[in-house]
């Protein structure tokens, strides 16, 4: 990290700290915005690893060649999972968020086939049922943004046998929501609608933005996070 970096970093642990504390969605969506231009310069100071943990997760257990397949990135914000997509070959990539600033920065990427605004937990995504092959939501899961309730419109959009990659972080402040998202998909899995891959558990997550925070992760001030994969059954029609 460079100087420049290591002076920054406690104005971006405190920006994120507080961005975490805020449990109200349009608050949080103004806070995203006006964060879009600096998001990501202060997750990289975070060491923030999800994207590419995640995508390296559905890249092991995809079917078939990637670059044909049809991915939707769910809260795609300003596009850093595009990125890893792309760079492990899944080249049909689209995505949606709530804010429009970060779908301005994930356009300015040129990797997304279609970006669309869409607020999920307060309306549908904009896609037919079984239209995608993967779906991806990584960093969104928690208090204030995706609410559990949203998870079966994932699986509305995805193809049967697709995939669901989904992240939340480990931390203390998080474990409410993470035991309210886990009761989620094992009722879902208990109702034969898919079948979990993976659930890994992350140690170097993120740094944390408190020594509070710390409770439940690795050393060296790291929070833990972890990676939830499941396929959608697939019906006899």
């Amino acid at each position: 990290m460079s100087r420049e970096e290591t002076e920054k970093l406690p104005q971006v642990l405190a920006r994120i700290g507080a961005s975490h504390g805020i449990t109200d969605l349009a608050c949080k969506l103004r806070v995203y915005d006006d964060w879009a231009p600096e998001y990501d310069q202060d997750v990289a100071a975070l060491k923030y690893r999800a994207p590419g943990l995640a995508v390296d997760c559905l890249s092991r257990a995809f079917r078939g060649p990637p670059h044909g397949a049809l991915i939707l990135d769910v809260a795609c914000g300003t596009g850093l999972v595009g990125v890893e997509l792309q760079a492990r070959g899944f080249l049909q990539v689209q995505g949606v968020d709530g804010s429009p600033e970060m779908l301005k920065q994930a356009q300015a990427r040129g990797l997304y086939h279609r970006l669309s605004l869409c607020t999920l937990g307060q309306e549908p995504l904009p896609n037919p049922e079984g239209t995608f092959d993967a779906v991806i939501m990584v960093g969104a899961l928690s208090e204030g943004q995706v609410p559990c309730s949203a998870i079966p419109e994932l699986l509305r959009v995805t193809k049967p046998g697709g995939l669901v990659c989904l992240t939340t972080r480990s931390n203390p402040s998080n474990l409410p929501y993470k035991k309210a998202l886990e009761a989620t998909l094992d009722s879902l899995e208990q109702a034969g609608e898919w079948e979990r891959l993976v659930a890994q558990p992350v140690e170097r997550w993120e740094l944390a933005t408190s020594e509070q925070e710390t409770g439940l992760g690795a050393s060296d001030g790291f929070i833990s996070g972890i990676i939830y994969l499941y396929r959608k059954q697939e019906r006899a029609q």
